[in-house]
């Protein structure tokens, strides 16, 4: 399995940055906390590279592929981030 590198991309005040990194920290994800404000490198990464205008933007790079999150979504976050059960996995109903 390919190594996963996530960067976390925020700036002071987004609220929506504060609850994306207790979710991370929750899960015991790292990550590389790029602050935009004092950041312009990485300010220009986050709009030309990766296409957005916002924070909190979160990218999910695995091997040659990536994922770019854009906003708050747990619900993303966990398909992206949890390996999917086996099929052969028993659920109870």
């Amino acid at each position: 399995m390919p190594r996963i590198r996530v960067l976390f991309f925020t700036q002071p005040g987004c609220l929506s940055c504060e609850l994306m990194k207790m979710f991370l920290e929750a899960k015991e994800i790292a990550f590389e906390e790029l602050d935009i404000s004092t950041d312009l490198e990485a300010r220009r990464a986050m709009t030309e590279q990766h296409g957005s205008g916002e924070t909190p933007t979160l990218v999910i790079i695995s091997g040659e592929s990536q994922e770019v999150i854009v906003g708050f979504d747990p619900v993303r976050l966990d398909q992206l981030l949890d390996p999917a059960p086996s099929s052969d996995s028993v659920t109870e109903s």
